[in-house]
């Protein structure tokens, strides 16, 4: 059960750098707190590059990491937003969103059905979100849904949820023309130099030595955020992806206990008790897909 133990520590990985990256980070803009959250794995992916297998990319490779990458470059930030405007426990929830829209877009696209086990792992996401706010339906029973409407963080994080399941199907082709391990790194380091590109018409004429500004933070989101890529990528050459996104997913789970231990997050047990249900979807889905 070594994957499931490393699928696990991928998950608090994440959890934990987002949440730190909320607690000292989330007073800059958007953009740089990216910028600082992305150059805190880079020197992890550089390091990666070195004992890693080797790989040789061919054109498919490049074209889908370049398609990709600029719908991977909008999320990152809509993502940054979320953490900086929205509680952990109304916002992480939404990123179980993912498998749904990859069922849809597959169902409209592609024509693919969907059957009883999609059908009611869809439904058990619906219902989780809708338990994210169940006190405000005191005030109404569309109340809840009208909740995530007015929580910025909630929708916004719905549309990076989107664009994962855009991204997902790219990163797979790219990683069966390479390997997860090559992928991984090549993109991260990819991905944070279009970043830093972006600097002289995104940063608000900040100086460049601002980025470092913060090393303590700027270390413990790189270690978190390095355990998680380096976790994830040892599971998932060991078990079906499938399974190891799954167990993964509890990241949302430990996101919510972060928002009730740092931030003193209200409504923490029906928040709780919505991701509990959102993560059951997601397993349901993949037990339906027959992964």
């Amino acid at each position: 059960m070594t994957w499931f133990l490393l699928s696990l520590t991928a998950a608090l990985g994440l959890a934990t750098a987002d949440a730190l990256t909320k607690r000292f980070l989330s007073d800059l803009p958007a953009y740089r707190m990216g910028v600082v959250r992305i150059l805190s794995t880079a020197p992890w992916m550089i390091l990666a590059l070195v004992f890693i297998p080797s790989a040789a990319p061919d054109r498919t490779f490049w074209l889908a990491m370049g398609a990709a990458l600029p719908l991977e470059l909008s999320a990152f930030f809509l993502y940054m937003k979320a953490l900086k405007l929205s509680p952990l426990s109304l916002s992480l929830p939404f990123l179980a969103f993912t498998p749904v829209f990859m069922i849809l877009t597959g169902r409209f696209i592609l024509g693919e059905s969907i059957g009883p086990g999609g059908t009611a792992g869809i439904g058990l996401i619906v219902l989780g979100a809708y338990v994210l706010n169940l006190s405000r339906m005191k005030a109404g029973f569309l109340e809840p849904v009208r909740a995530v409407i007015r929580e910025p963080g909630s929708w916004i994080m719905l549309l990076v949820s989107f664009i994962y399941s855009l991204t997902a199907p790219l990163g797979k082709v790219a990683i069966l023309h390479s390997n997860p391990f090559f992928f991984a790194a090549v993109y991260n380091l990819v991905l944070s130099a279009l970043i830093v590109g972006l600097w002289p018409v995104a940063s608000g004429r900040a100086p460049v030595r601002s980025i470092f500004s913060r090393p303590g933070p700027m270390v413990l989101i790189g270690l978190a955020a390095a355990a998680e890529n380096f976790a994830h990528m040892a599971a998932i050459a060991q078990v079906e992806a499938a399974y190891m996104i799954a167990i993964k997913r509890l990241s949302l789970l430990f996101g919510v206990l972060y928002g009730a231990w740092w931030f003193g997050e209200q409504n923490i047990r029906e928040r709780l008790a919505g991701a509990a249900i959102m993560i059951a979807g997601v397993f349901l889905i993949r037990w339906a897909q027959g992964g």
